[in-house]
């Protein structure tokens, strides 16, 4: 959750031009072609296309996944390059059945001329960064040179994150000039022995842990599950936090979360440590995935950033971040937010905020960022933005209806967003988005530039659409009417998304393309006419997407 408030062939899509603005030379005018193709003839002219590119050095294969769900499928994803560098945001995804192409979704850009060729080294990138927002990049922080398509023209920039007491943001910087092109918030949120320990979580149920002992200590160190999960207690230092997301330090052993005993008295520990291990195991059974990046990379949490206590002194940028807040920094990384002491409230809604580690689907939603970010890659502003929220909290909930009975209760699953520590209410309501004043229609959607252009307020529309999937129901906005699944079959929805977003989606997607995405999902996985299909398709028109 970057914030939460106080939280060419027929199967173009669009074809987008953007010019630039006066006294300001272009390099190319950017044209941007939307593909979507599932039909016979499109594929047939898109499948060439896609093998001629690969063969002129224009895509370039990222990664190649045998499918889970139906064997002989396989899950091409290739970036676009343009002279040896990656284009940022072109991608396609190809999916094929023992040979046979079945659907190509992705963005292509078109007419790129530009000087490759970056006259800033890496140091005088990191030196821009350092002058921006005072934070000294360490080597673990190496900038990534990249094509950027934005309003005015294709630029040459170095991509690379930083994070400040305030916010964590991504810089984009003009690899000729050093001019900061484009800036976006960049947190995406919301020898050992291994044994079971157990404690009671932020809420007071009973956990069990898993945790290693390493000189006569128990650490929060899971050696139990495929791959290395930890979870480190910063004890309200904010600076090694900072350094740490900042590559400058590494955390070591002395700063996991520890216990003298196997019973563990810290709750938001046992919460953290524990209820990333559920997500993992959610991923696995229920979508044969191992791990975030499905090679089960090493998750690593982050616990007690700050002080509870100085919240009184801390700036509202603060308090936005580390108090009542999760993110998913990169890499397997993630931070959880301290909560604000008994008596303090947010506005509006006088919301009180327990420990973030006590929501099973803010851990999940953020870890699900994780997924995304070794997936489909959605850039986190605008649609691509929103979609990549949206899919974050259908499988926050997804997780919450695996391990928890369907009900209103706290513990209990239902599809409001976070509801168990913020109250009352938590951040979003999938069911009802205008609870919190978001649009449950595509004509509702903010078309601002705050919150890198709406990417929460905007969820709710493609979430909203899963709830309808789901459950049924009638849009209160458009007064169409959508016959859900039903929960008994709440399976073949999450599968449905989950295929959508992680192996079809290009990274530029915008809500039509996740329209046809989904439709094609449930196709792959139920056949065309079947239950999925049609649930998921009045369910997007119901929410104004065609």
């Amino acid at each position: 959750m970057h914030v939460l408030r106080l939280l060419v062939p027929a199967a173009i899509v669009a074809s987008i031009v953007f010019g630039g603005s006066a006294g300001h030379p272009l390099q190319a005018q950017v044209r941007a072609t939307k593909v979507a193709a599932t039909t016979f003839a499109e594929l047939r002219a898109w499948d060439s296309t896609v093998d001629r590119m690969k063969r002129d050095d224009v895509l370039r294969l990222r990664r190649t996944i045998d499918d889970a769900m139906l064997p002989g499928r396989l899950h091409e994803r290739f970036e676009q390059f343009y002279q040896g560098v990656r284009v940022f945001g072109g991608d396609v995804a190809r999916q094929s059945d023992r040979g046979l192409t079945v659907s190509i979704f992705g963005t292509i850009y078109e007419g790129i001329d530009l000087d490759a060729q970056p006259r800033l080294s890496l140091d005088d990138v990191k030196a821009v960064i350092e002058r921006r927002s005072g934070v000294a990049l360490g080597p673990g922080r190496v900038p990534e040179l990249v094509i950027l398509p934005d309003e005015t023209g294709y630029r040459l920039t170095y991509r690379v994150k930083a994070f400040t007491i305030l916010e964590g943001y991504e810089y984009f910087v003009d690899a000729k000039s050093g001019a900061i092109v484009l800036e976006l918030i960049g947190a995406e949120r919301q020898a050992a022995t291994s044994t079971l320990g157990r404690g009671q979580g932020v809420l007071g149920d009973d956990k069990k842990v898993s945790i290693s002992s390493q000189s006569g200590t128990f650490v929060a160190s899971d050696m139990l599950r495929p791959p290395s999960l930890r979870t480190y207690d910063a004890r309200g230092d904010v600076n090694k936090v900072l350094s740490f997301l900042n590559g400058r330090t590494v955390l070591v052993t002395s700063d996991l979360a520890s216990s003298t005993s196997t019973t563990w008295s810290d709750p938001v520990a046992v919460d953290a440590h524990a209820q990333v291990g559920w997500v993992y195991d959610y991923y696995f059974k229920r979508h044969a995935r191992r791990g975030l990046d499905n090679n089960n990379i090493s998750i690593v949490s982050v616990v007690h950033p700050v002080r509870r206590n100085d919240v009184s002194t801390s700036s509202n940028e603060v308090i936005g971040l580390f108090y009542v807040n999760a993110f998913y920094c990169c890499e397997g990384v993630m931070v959880f937010g301290e909560g604000l002491p008994p008596g303090f409230v947010t506005l509006p809604g006088r919301q009180s905020w327990n420990f973030l580690a006590g929501a099973l689907d803010v851990i999940a939603h953020e870890l699900t960022h994780g997924v995304t970010d070794f997936s489909s890659r959605l850039i986190g502003r605008n649609e691509p933005g929103a979609l990549n929220e949206a899919f974050s909290d259908i499988m926050g909930t997804a997780v919450e209806f695996f391990y928890q009975p369907a009900g209103t209760n706290v513990l209990q699953a239902d599809y409001a967003v976070g509801e168990d520590v913020v109250t009352p209410g938590g951040i979003r309501n999938m069911a009802n988005p205008g609870a919190f004043g978001d649009p449950d229609h595509y004509s509702r959607r903010f078309t601002g530039t705050a919150d890198n252009g709406g990417v929460h307020t905007n969820s709710t529309i493609a979430s909203h659409a899963y709830y309808l999937a789901i459950e049924g129901g009638t849009n209160r906005t458009s007064g169409l009417s959508v016959q859900g699944i039903g929960t008994a079959n709440r399976e073949q929805m999450e599968k449905v998304f989950y295929r959508g977003f992680t192996q079809l989606m290009p990274a530029n997607a915008t809500f039509a393309v996740a329209r046809t995405v989904t439709i094609q999902a449930a196709r792959d996985l139920y056949g065309a006419g079947s239950a999925p299909e049609r649930a998921v398709t009045q369910a997007w028109t119901a929410v104004g997407v065609n």
